[in-house]
């Protein structure tokens, strides 16, 4: 895990505090009272790249790409899509069922797990990162600006802090009905600067295929992994692409179990 401390904002309550020692306990990191020092001090007097900051009740990762925080993003206007019988991609590429139990081995931000729970209600999420689970997972139970739907659908997110092949090599054959990979980009989209924060606390591992063999073992009706539209892995890897706007920079590709 990256260095972190956790502290709070300057002029900050009391349950501020309480919240970032909670979060420094759980994660086995240092509370730092936060004083007047600035961020970059803090991370020059304590030696670290990162900080756990504790904003208006609620974590902010700070790293030097920028800041990180549970929202749910694109999940919104894709769940309100779906409700206009407008479609989703991702949903349309795995023929994601209400029902369906699913198995989302990039948690990341969660947009994506949102969305598969707003259709499915049975969603589990793996995140590698235990700062990032920690963060994504206090954002799903308490984040309340957004529509009924969206809000039901992120409670229902189950989080589990693992990496995906140890906890495949764990599973039961047909535990689930779609396993779904969202690995960081072997070719980044350039212009997606919205994802430039969370770089340096990603999983930058290509997917190797023994993960993969792992997922179609698990998985009852098929694999699914996200792509840039030009990537090689889909081919690498075995994955028919199976979804992506003729102009979009990303594909679906799925294999079939």
């Amino acid at each position: 895990m990256q260095n972190f401390i956790v502290t709070t904002a300057r002029k900050s309550k009391a349950d501020s505090g309480i919240l970032a020692e909670t979060f420094a306990r759980n994660l086995n990191l240092k509370f730092v009272p936060r004083a007047d020092f600035s961020l970059d001090a803090l991370k020059k007097i304590y030696r670290v790249e990162n900080i756990l900051l504790i904003r208006n009740n609620f974590p902010v990762i700070v790293t030097n790409e920028g800041e990180i925080f549970f929202h749910p993003n694109t999940a919104h206007l894709r769940i309100k899509n779906l409700r206009q019988g407008l479609g989703d991609r991702l949903i349309d590429a795995a023929k994601i069922q209400a029902g369906d139990k699913i198995l989302d081995c990039t948690l990341g931000l969660g947009s994506d797990s949102i969305v598969l729970s707003f259709v499915s209600e049975n969603v589990t999420a793996l995140e590698i990162n235990p700062v990032l689970a920690e963060v994504v997972r206090y954002g799903m139970k308490n984040f309340s600006d957004d529509t009924p739907p969206v809000i039901d659908a992120m409670r229902r997110v189950e989080i589990v802090t693992a990496d995906y092949f140890d906890y495949l090599k764990n599973c039961a054959e047909n535990s689930f009905d779609v396993v779904y990979f969202d690995p960081m980009f072997r070719h980044g989209i350039i212009k997606s600067s919205g994802i430039n924060p969370i770089r340096p606390l990603a999983d930058n591992r290509p997917l190797e295929i023994d993960s993969v063999r792992e997922a179609c073992r698990v998985a009852r009706r098929c694999v699914v992994m996200k792509e840039n539209s030009r990537s090689s892995e889909f081919a690498r890897l075995g994955f028919k692409i199976a979804g992506g706007g003729k102009y979009s920079s990303i594909s679906f590709g799925v294999i079939d179990s």
